[in-house]
């Protein structure tokens, strides 16, 4: 998994509220367990003025004009701000994977739905609560200021406006750590690898019947 350190990143506003993982990435579109391959697909429905299916080409598909991600100005955007309770609905780790593979790598919103807040942690992706009134500002700045970017440290914990002014957010210390050394699971598993062998040979020696060739 990439680590997450710092960003200084394009932003891109969805202001919508109560986004649900379907609209993330359709249901359709979820024919494999590979994190790879989704990017095209994220909000879907939205970007593209066709109904899309596996296996379509994307790049001869309609695109809707009205929908943000389409907008030249935020071509390469690397954060995404939205409205609360973004991610709800089904479980599918695909959303994260989704949005990674787009290119974006902090959503910030006033909250999150849990299981989709969990697996952005697990997939490189920071996911930021931040305060309503603190939402409605940045919506604002990014609207009047285009090229609107913003810093954000996760080691510090913030999140800083390019005239300055920083807003601290909270982040729970185990999946801060995992993410800043960029540890999913297996990472997490695999530093205690040393152990797991010497566990292995132990039992070996203890029942060898359980470890026939």
């Amino acid at each position: 998994m990439q680590a997450f350190t710092t960003l200084d990143g394009l932003v891109v506003p969805l202001d919508r509220a109560n986004v649900d993982t379907d609209t993330i990435i359709p249901k359709q579109f979820l024919t494999s367990i590979e994190r790879t391959g989704f990017g095209r697909n994220l909000f879907d429905a939205w970007r593209y003025l066709d109904r899309g299916e596996p296996g379509m080409d994307h790049r001869k598909r309609p695109l809707n004009p009205e929908f943000v991600l389409n907008h030249a100005r935020y071509e390469g955007a690397e954060i995404l701000i939205a409205r609360r309770n973004f991610g709800c609905g089904s479980s599918r780790e695909h959303a994260a994977w989704a949005l990674l593979e787009h290119g974006i790598r902090v959503v910030i919103a006033p909250s999150f739905a849990e299981i989709f807040h969990n697996n952005c942690f697990k997939n490189g992706v920071l996911p930021v609560v931040l305060d309503e009134s603190v939402m409605d500002e940045l919506f604002r700045e990014v609207e009047e200021n285009p090229g609107f970017r913003l810093h954000v440290d996760l080691d510090a914990q913030t999140v800083t406006t390019p005239d300055g002014h920083a807003y601290g957010f909270e982040v729970d210390a185990f999946k801060k750590y995992s993410l800043l050394h960029g540890l999913d699971e297996i990472g997490l598993t695999m530093q205690h690898l040393h152990d797991i062998r010497d566990y292995e040979t132990r039992r070996r020696k203890e029942a060898p019947w359980l470890f026939a060739d």
